[in-house]
């Protein structure tokens, strides 16, 4: 490609052409043509940055030859070229051909090289931006596929880590070797458990919605299936109400991740002396928005860190349990989907977390 700016100019009259050939060939590239259709044949065979056209034309005009040019290559920055003034032709050229300005004959020769420079400047900036979509969309689909590929290639080895510890344990008898393996299986469950977490952070923050039928008493019913799975509930008491008389559409895994994060918080972050454990799960669906709290008597959070608790890795204890992602993906997931979050918690009495979200239909 030439280093210099590629011109297309339009114009019936061939002494024009020849005008604008000669006075402009050395700080361009010049392309001419003494009708529309040849225009339209150059413009769509050759790399062109910029568009000069008259508009008054036998055939076809200035305007609608833009018109023709947006549909066969919209990338050239467009100016048209105006002896006469005429409202309705200007705003045609505006909203069929999309031009980027006008110029009146007869042109200026500085003022249609600024014209030109300019309008190239603008080619070459939408140009570069085009690429870089480009480049971020093949980013965001390697991405993806990265994100699941990683949870299957680490979590393969990780089960059968898991699997082997159990194994030994079985057949062990030594104290100091069934320690040994209760180490690893509790690292094996905090490895798989922040597998978990960094696909859900993905989930819930860079994953464009996928909006379906929700039903509330099935994804609960689930979800505590792989919760009583997950952890010993068997010290707590559990009142789960989902009430749900309407059709409700919103995204069925943002769903999840927030229902997760709420309920595994209340689970880990529980009062370490003896005493009941209660958590509460109350879904109330409905016809414009779903209301959905998670209550626990755990050991709450200081109203002192209440301001910042949702940010990102901000944990509000001292407790060697998460990441600090919980509370940021919860969030992070109630805005995307329009809705609302919100924290009542005090120190050493527990936390009630209250998200709204609308009906997405």
């Amino acid at each position: 490609m030439s280093d210099k700016i590629h011109v297309l100019y339009i114009d019936d009259e061939d002494n024009n052409l020849k005008s604008f050939r000669a006075t402009l060939r050395k700080d361009f590239k010049i392309f001419t043509a003494i009708d529309a259709e040849e225009g339209l044949r150059i413009a769509q065979e050759e790399e062109i940055h910029v568009v000069i056209a008259d508009q008054r034309m036998p055939g076809m005009t200035g305007t609608e030859f833009f018109e023709q040019m947006v549909k066969i290559n919209p990338d050239p920055i467009r100016i048209l070229l105006t002896g006469y003034s005429d409202i309705a032709s200007v705003i045609d050229a505006i909203n069929k051909g999309e031009v980027y300005r006008f110029i009146d004959k007869p042109w200026n020769i500085e003022q249609i090289k600024n014209s030109i420079k300019n309008a190239a400047d603008i080619y070459f900036m939408r140009m570069e931006l085009k690429e870089k979509n480009v480049k971020l969309k093949k980013l965001h689909s390697e991405m993806n596929q990265f994100v699941y590929s990683l949870s299957h290639e680490l979590r393969g080895p990780l089960m059968s880590i898991s699997g082997v510890s159990k194994l030994a344990k079985l057949e062990v008898k030594d104290p100091q070797a069934l320690e040994y393996f209760e180490m690893i299986d509790s690292a094996t469950v905090k490895l798989d458990d922040y597998i978990y977490k960094m696909l859900d952070f993905y989930r819930s923050t860079k994953i464009d919605h996928k909006v379906t039928s929700v039903n509330f008493k099935e994804i609960v019913k689930q979800q505590m299936e792989a919760y009583h799975a997950k952890f010993d509930l068997s010290n707590f008491h559990l009142d789960i109400q989902v009430n749900q008389e309407h059709e409700f559409f919103s995204d069925d895994a943002k769903i999840r991740v927030i229902l997760n994060n709420l309920f595994s918080n209340s689970v880990q972050f529980q009062k370490p002396e003896p005493g009941p454990r209660n958590i509460s799960l109350t879904v109330d669906v409905m016809e414009d928005s779903v209301m959905i709290c998670v209550e626990d008597n755990g050991i709450g959070i200081d109203e002192k860190h209440h301001p910042e608790v949702f940010n990102l890795f901000m944990r509000a204890t001292q407790k060697n349990v998460g990441v600090g992602l919980g509370l940021y993906m919860v969030k992070e997931a109630v805005e995307q989907m329009g809705g609302k979050i919100k924290l009542e918690s005090a120190l050493d009495e527990g936390t009630s977390i209250m998200i709204t979200l609308p009906n997405m239909k």
